[in-house]
C-alpha cells in the first residue's frame, strides 16, 4: 500500500472513531435522528428482552397471595428544607431526600428523584407510558428509587439486577383540581427552558400517590429513557390518580425542551416511550380479578337502573299483596259469607211454662186428693 493509499485508511478510521464518539455524546430525543427508535443503536440495553414501559393486559397477568401493600417511608416528612425542581429537557425532575425510601419490598430501597411523563394535548390520547389492555392515560408519574441494602449509590445500583425500585401511577383528568400536584405544576413557570433548575418548598410526597396502595401490577423492567438500564422492580399501581384538564394543560404546554439561548424554541411535549414487547415476563398482580374487577361507567349505569327498577317492582308488588289481603279479610267492604246468626225463639220458655203447668195441676190434683180424703174420713 502506498503512502497516500494509507492516508486515506487512516483518514476514513479518524472520521469514523469522530463519528461514532459524536453519536455517543448526542443527545438523545424521543423524536428525530437519535429517538427513541434508534435508542437501541446507542444504549445497546435499550434492544434488551426486559424493557419497558409495558402494555399490561389484565386477563394473561398472574395473581400473587405474597405481594403485600407497599409502605412509603418518610413521604409525608418532607422537613423544612425545600425541593430541587429540575427541567433536563426530557421531563421535569424533583429530587427527594435521601430520608424518603420505599418498604414492602424484599429490600430496602432509599428514594431518588420523581418525574412526570406527558403528551402534547392532542385529541389522540397515548399520554401515559404504561398502558392497560391497550388503553392509554393522560400522563404519568414515577419515584425512583435505589436498593440501598446492596448498594452504595443509585449510581452503582442501576447497572445491577434488582438494583431500582419504580412506582408508576397512572393519571387521568376530570373536573376537580388536585392540590398535591399544584406543589408541583405551581413552579414549573421557574424552569421553562431546558437545564433550569429552581428550589420549591418541601411538601407531602405521599399525597401524590393513589389510597390503595395495595392493588398493584408488579414485574421486571427497565429505565424507560436511556441508557435502558434492564435492573428495575416495576410496580404499576391500580388505582389512577386524578388532576383537572387545566393542570394537565398547564404540564404539557409551559416547558421547552430547548435551551434558553437556542434560537429555536421546541416544547417539551410526548415525553413518552411506546409500549415494548413484553417477551416471556409474567405480569403479576397483588389482587385477584374477582375481588377488584373494574366496571365501566356503562356497566354502573345499568347495575343502578337495575336496582332501581327492582325496588319500583317490588314496592308495587308488596303494595298489591297488602291490598288484596285488606280485600278479603275486611267485612265492612264485602258481604259476609259467614252463616246468618239464628234468632232465639220463645221454644225453651214455653217447654219451662207447660213443665210448670204440669206440676202446678199435679199439685193441684193432689191437694183435691187429699181433700177428698179427708172430707170422707170426717163423715160420719
Amino acid at each position: 500500500m502506498d503512502s497516500l493509499g494509507l492516508f486515506i485508511l487512516l483518514l476514513l478510521l479518524c472520521f469514523q472513531g469522530t463519528a461514532a464518539s459524536d453519536a455517543n455524546k448526542s443527545p438523545w430525543t424521543y423524536t428525530g435522528s437519535v429517538g427513541q427508535s434508534q435508542w437501541s443503536e446507542y444504549f445497546p440495553d435499550c434492544g434488551g428482552t426486559s424493557q419497558s414501559p409495558i402494555d399490561v393486559v389484565t386477563t394473561q397477568t398472574k395473581y400473587d397471595p405474597t405481594l403485600s401493600p407497599l409502605t412509603p417511608l418518610g413521604y409525608n416528612q418532607h422537613g423544612s428544607k425545600p425541593f430541587t425542581l429540575h427541567n433536563n429537557g426530557h421531563t421535569v425532575v424533583i429530587e427527594l431526600p435521601e430520608w424518603m425510601g420505599l418498604g414492602g419490598l424484599p429490600w430496602l430501597f432509599t428514594a431518588v428523584q420523581m418525574h412526570l411523563h406527558w403528551g402534547n394535548g392532542g385529541p389522540d390520547h397515548g399520554s401515559s407510558e404504561h398502558t392497560i389492555n391497550g388503553l392509554s392515560a393522560d400522563a404519568e408519574l414515577h419515584v425512583v428509587h435505589y436498593n440501598s441494602e446492596l448498594y452504595p449509590n443509585i449510581s452503582a445500583a442501576m447497572r445491577q439486577r434488582n438494583g431500582l425500585a419504580v412506582l408508576g401511577i397512572l393519571i387521568v383528568t376530570g373536573e376537580e383540581t388536585n392540590l398535591a400536584f399544584n406543589n408541583i405544576l405551581s413552579y414549573l413557570s421557574r424552569i421553562r427552558n431546558a437545564d433550569q433548575k429552581a428550589f420549591i418548598p418541601a411538601f407531602d410526597v405521599q399525597s401524590l400517590l393513589p389510597k390503595d396502595l395495595g392493588s398493584y401490577y408488579r414485574y421486571n423492567g427497565s429505565l424507560t429513557t436511556p441508557p435502558c438500564y434492564q435492573g428495575v422492580i416495576w410496580t404499576l399501581f391500580h388505582e389512577m390518580v386524578q388532576i383537572s384538564k387545566a393542570q394537565l394543560l398547564k404540564l404539557e404546554t409551559i416547558l421547552y425542551a430547548s435551551r434558553a439561548e437556542d434560537h429555536e424554541k421546541m416544547l417539551l411535549q410526548d415525553n413518552y416511550r411506546v409500549t415494548q414487547p413484553l417477551n416471556r415476563r409474567v405480569i403479576f398482580t397483588s389482587f385477584s380479578g374477582e375481588s377488584r374487577k373494574e366496571l365501566t361507567s356503562g356497566e354502573v349505569t345499568a347495575i343502578v337502573i337495575g336496582v332501581m327498577c327492582g325496588c319500583v317492582g317490588l314496592a308495587v308488588i308488596v303494595r298489591f299483596i297488602v291490598k288484596t289481603i285488606r280485600s278479603t279479610s275486611s267485612w265492612d267492604i264485602l258481604p259476609s259469607n259467614r252463616p246468618a246468626p239464628t234468632p232465639r225463639t220463645k221454644e225453651p220458655e214455653t217447654a219451662k211454662e207447660k213443665q210448670q203447668d204440669v206440676v202446678l195441676n199435679s199439685t193441684t190434683e193432689g191437694q183435691k186428693t187429699e181433700e177428698s180424703s179427708s172430707f170422707l174420713q170426717t163423715e160420719p
